[in-house]
């Protein structure tokens, strides 16, 4: 995938995170409430996924992307995330009740980004 094909997906996806982020906030808080995990990821697609519970239909809100809600002990056990990678995401993970964790699944990749619940916040 090109840079610039890999950026109009980054620009379409913060968009739809625009429409879903009070949603995914809720979901992460009741994650971490019932005890699931402390670290909730929400998995942008646009085909279907065998992770995550979808919990957000692109079509349903005329989106880009659907959303699944997942966790990173399900993104370990499903081999998304590699086990010698863990102690690097536990410590580049952001505070979930400010910041969502998504995982960017396409066809040829798949990337991590931190996106803040309120849009104002920065970005990493």
């Amino acid at each position: 995938m090109t840079p610039e094909a890999f950026q109009k997906l980054i620009e379409a996806l913060k968009s739809d995170l625009k429409i879903y982020s009070e949603m995914m906030k809720e979901v992460a808080s009741d994650i971490m409430a019932e005890g699931f995990s402390k670290y909730p990821v929400f998995l942008a697609t646009e085909h279907e996924l065998s992770a995550g519970e979808l919990i957000l239909a692109k079509d349903d809100y005329a989106a880009t992307f659907s959303i699944y809600a997942s966790t990173m002990e399900e993104l370990l056990e499903k081999k998304l995330l590699s086990p010698d990678k863990k102690a690097a995401f536990v410590q580049a993970y952001k505070n979930p009740r400010s910041f969502m964790c998504v995982m960017l699944i396409t066809s040829s990749t798949a990337s991590v980004a931190f996106y803040p619940y309120n849009a104002r916040e920065q970005v990493s």
